[in-house]
């Protein structure tokens, strides 16, 4: 029986509905799971959303489109860097690059196209935004090596995922203000809680190939460590309300992502990779959830 290196996933779904050429390329930019996506995209969106949108609604669609443009190229540059090691992980070793279906200077192309598109919406931003928006390009750069250096790089991962908080209130106002600081310190401790439960499946193939991880550094203690991210995510959120609207009503906007963070929260098995990754995943919501309460404070403080 011969090797196959070509994943399920590339066979059904909507990689599958593809021309067979375009399918190795669609998995490099994990077109497939959108996830990623979303999580890069809800602290733009908070941060738009609490600024209270300035009637510029098309922000939203244009950030949605950053979102996914960026992170299909963060995918692919992480897998350009990650080859390797990638072919090493039996989660990853059939990634088209690892298994050595696409090369490296096509995947180079891709990222650069993919970068166009980010331009694109870059050219939409006020130019406060602008500024923000590239100088994420240097931490962006550097988070593949993260894992070999340190045991938080969700740490690092924060940072990079969390910086639409700061250009989505700049793309409103044109101002670099605190509400849109506070709203990216707590976006990044809400990406190392949800990072960590990601972390959780990887943590036997991690210490294989010597990848750090916080999942392997919380070890029995994830669930703990989890809350206690969660916790300072919320306190993040909410001095970015207070800055908006200091009033303690204000405040029960974080009342359904708390008891949806409270939900993951118990239901945290540092043992368990599959229930992990679905809490991970979960997090779409989260951001659904805080999205719309910063929604309602940001068009009321408009009105």
């Amino acid at each position: 029986m011969t090797f196959d290196p070509v994943p399920d996933s590339e066979r059904r779904g909507l990689i599958g509905a593809l021309p067979a050429s375009l399918r190795a390329y669609a998995s490099l930019m994990r077109i497939d799971r959108p996830i990623g996506t979303w999580l890069l995209y809800w602290p733009c969106a908070w941060s738009v959303a609490l600024a209270g949108v300035g009637g510029r609604w098309s922000l939203f669609a244009w950030l949605g489109l950053g979102a996914f443009a960026m992170r299909s190229a963060g995918c692919v540059y992480n897998d350009i860097v990650d080859r390797d090691l990638d072919a090493r992980v039996e989660r990853t070793r059939l990634r088209p690059l690892a298994a050595g279906r696409v090369s490296v200077a096509a995947a180079w192309a891709l990222v650069a196209g993919l970068s166009l598109v980010g331009l694109v919406v870059l050219f939409q931003l006020e130019r406060t935004a602008q500024v923000v928006a590239l100088l994420s390009l240097a931490p962006v750069a550097a988070y593949p090596y993260m894992k070999r250096i340190t045991w938080w790089p969700q740490a690092w991962l924060g940072l990079v995922f969390s910086w639409g908080a700061l250009v989505g209130w700049p793309a409103v106002t044109d101002r670099f203000e605190w509400p849109a600081l506070l709203l990216w310190a707590g976006s990044i401790f809400w990406v190392i809680g949800y990072d960590t439960l990601y972390a959780i499946q990887d943590i036997e193939d991690d210490a294989l190939v010597g990848v750090k991880s916080s999942a392997r550094a919380l070890g029995d203690r994830a669930r703990l460590g989890i809350a206690i991210f969660y916790a300072l995510a919320l306190a993040g959120w909410a001095g970015a309300i207070w800055a908006v609207r200091p009033q303690p009503l204000a405040l029960a906007a974080l009342l359904p992502v708390a008891l949806h963070l409270a939900h993951q929260i118990a239901r945290t098995n540092p043992s368990d990779g599959a229930a992990a990754l679905a809490l991970f995943r979960s997090n779409r919501f989260a951001g659904l959830l805080l999205f719309l309460g910063l929604l309602v404070i940001g068009l009321s403080g408009a009105a």
